[in-house]
């Protein structure tokens, strides 16, 4: 895509839609802080945003691909959301995550997204950070969610009858959690970590009084963390000391091997498909957005990686990116990017 798409407002998150009736279907989340001259005493500023959503118009060539904006949802600030990996008799689910303490799903219903239901997770002062799907490897009409927030608490959501309803809530973090992640393989295991340097585990079944284990060998705030959907145990994380990790979770005291990826790692997302289960999207905030490949991913002696490609036309943050899921020729698939003050959204082929 030759021109970036102008988002108004700074742009943070950006999926991909994995449903194969709505594979060209792509929203990006926008957060704006709403500057007000005069912020009385105990009040706090308002924040607002939007999920924006666009289809890829096709092209014969992926990289000649073009967005057309289809809808703009006025919403609290966004910051994250997730497709629910759904089965194919369902229709397509977006989740969002706000920063007034919800979670929205949206249903892709005749070419738009149709408010389905909400949930509250906590007052409206604390923000919902993060949120993960259950049922990536596991395709089910809704599953359930895990949401970090800002003070510091983790909340499991399950589906019910009418959407979803709060199975858990427990303090897991004494700063902010910037991630929560579900185990794809073992749906009892949930990861976590945040500004208080320590990387978790929780498991359902022992409750959370405390966790499973608790890696404190960080430098920095661990902002990113992601569960291999190809390989079992393997999972990365991200971290504001430019470095991404990749751990197995049966040791995940020390990291099988990490790579300096030269910028705070916002997001990291792996290959959909199994054909390129080496390759890892990374977010790199102050360093553009990077895709890096595993010479051994899941072998014994395995190095550390190795950036194959880069893209640097963002000129401010780089925060949201994704894979598409539809099928892409030459190998190449389209990506999808975004980056905050200069609320740009682009497109371009990995």
């Amino acid at each position: 895509m030759d021109t970036p798409i102008d988002t108004i407002f700074p742009a943070d998150s950006v999926e991909f839609c994995p449903h194969p009736v709505a594979a060209d279907v792509l929203v990006c989340g926008t957060y704006n802080l709403e500057k007000d001259p005069v912020v009385k005493e105990g009040s706090t500023q308002r924040r607002t945003g939007q999920c924006r959503v666009y289809k890829a118009e096709p092209s014969l060539s992926v990289a000649k691909a073009a967005l057309r904006e289809m809808q703009a949802i006025d919403l609290p600030a966004v910051l994250d959301m997730k497709w629910c990996h759904r089965s194919l008799s369902s229709s397509p689910l977006l989740g969002v995550a706000d920063s007034e303490g919800n979670i929205t799903l949206h249903e892709w219903k005749e070419d738009k997204l149709e408010s389905h239901s909400s949930i509250s997770c906590a007052p409206s002062d604390v923000l919902c950070l993060s949120l993960d799907w259950s049922n990536r490897r596991h395709l089910i009409a809704l599953g359930s969610l895990i949401v970090s927030l800002s003070n510091g608490s983790l909340c499991r959501l399950s589906p019910n009858e009418s959407g979803l309803s709060i199975a858990d809530s427990w303090h897991a973090h004494d700063f902010e959690p910037w991630i929560a992640a579900w185990d794809y393989w073992d749906l009892s295991i949930i990861w976590s970590g945040g500004d208080d340097l320590k990387l978790k585990g929780w498991d359902i079944r022992q409750g959370f009084s405390q966790p499973t284990f608790t890696n404190k060998r960080f430098d920095a705030g661990i902002t990113t963390i992601q569960s291999h959907p190809h390989i079992e145990n393997q999972f990365a994380v991200g971290s504001y000391d430019n470095t991404v990790r990749l751990f197995d979770k049966r040791k995940p005291l020390l990291p099988v091997t990490e790579v300096d990826v030269g910028g705070g790692a916002w997001r990291v997302k792996w290959h959909p498909s199994a054909d390129r289960k080496k390759d890892l999207l990374v977010a790199c905030m102050h360093d553009g957005f990077k895709i890096v490949r595993f010479a051994d991913l899941g072998g014994a002696g395995l190095d550390g990686g190795e950036v194959v490609k880069r893209f640097d036309s963002h000129t401010s943050l780089a925060y949201g990116a994704d894979w598409s899921f539809a099928n892409g020729g030459g190998g190449e698939t389209l990506i999808a990017s975004c980056s905050f003050y200069d609320h740009t959204l682009n497109l371009w082929t990995g």
